[in-house]
């Protein structure tokens, strides 16, 4: 049994092929899965979606890479979070990466989202990408994580360095390992993920993007999460079962109002 903790099955390529991606997670034994927002006008579809599904959640946000798009604030994602199929905040975060310039703007994208989390005792869930000091330095400045009274969350897609895992997981973070985790170049993050405990982390698949191996190059979808789940266990040394029960464990842990049935 496995959870997709991140997927976007609302992006078109996907939604087209709904009946079949649904059945594809039921084939392999994918249970759940969370249907990430990325921007405020798209966010009904997200929700349509987990008000048909009763095995998809969705999370309300507005993604850090999102320019030409209505920036939310604090009290608009509180309110569209009192839903009961909205589980989370986000994906929200930083990225240096694909953007450069002055970001003060995605900064404070960022600190609304957190203050929503606050708001709403609801989960974030955070993108971050060559930007790992600031996201930790805005965290820590708004209270985000449960050593500070906050919420917590999951650090999604992780590609960051064990000295980030551990400041994530102090302040009470989940992280979570896509597809990238398979891939044969990403030995350094092969290492990140097996000096972690299992009890903090979480699998997905971030679908369309980042298949796993052995589908790297197509398009990806929640039941290959099971990919991910199967290389983390040889990774680790220990049984596929310990890995499905924990990480679905944990994804029921982190997200509270997730109902299981």
């Amino acid at each position: 049994m496995y959870v997709d903790s991140h997927c976007h099955i609302n992006f078109p390529e996907l939604a087209a092929r709904l009946p079949e991606i649904l059945n594809k997670m039921q084939e392999n034994g994918v249970t759940h899965a969370l249907c990430v927002s990325v921007d405020l006008p798209d966010f009904p579809q997200v929700l349509a979606l987990a008000e048909q599904y009763p095995h998809i959640y969705a999370s309300v946000g507005v993604h850090p890479d999102y320019t030409e798009t209505p920036e939310p604030s604090a009290a608009q994602l509180v309110a569209l979070a009192q839903h009961p199929r909205v589980v989370a905040i986000g994906e929200t975060g930083l990225d240096y990466f694909r953007l450069k310039g002055d970001l003060e703007w995605q900064r404070e994208r960022f600190r609304q989202h957190i203050r929503a989390s606050r708001l709403s005792r609801k989960p974030l869930i955070i993108h971050t990408r060559a930007a790992a000091a600031d996201t930790i330095r805005i965290l820590q400045e708004e209270g985000a994580g449960t050593d500070q009274g906050g919420v917590a969350g999951v650090m999604h897609c992780f590609t960051e360095s064990l000295e980030v895992a551990l400041a994530a997981i102090e302040m009470g973070f989940y992280i979570s390992f896509s597809g990238i985790l398979t891939f044969k170049s990403a030995k350094d993050l092969q290492a990140v993920a097996k000096a972690l405990p299992l009890e903090r982390l979480l699998l997905e698949t971030d679908s369309p993007y980042l298949a796993p191996m052995p589908h790297r190059g197509k398009m990806n979808e929640p039941g290959f999460v099971c990919h991910v789940g199967e290389f983390l266990a040889d990774l680790k040394g220990i049984p596929l079962k310990q890995v499905q029960e924990v990480t679905t464990r944990n994804f029921f842990t982190l997200f509270q109002f997730a109902d299981q049935g």
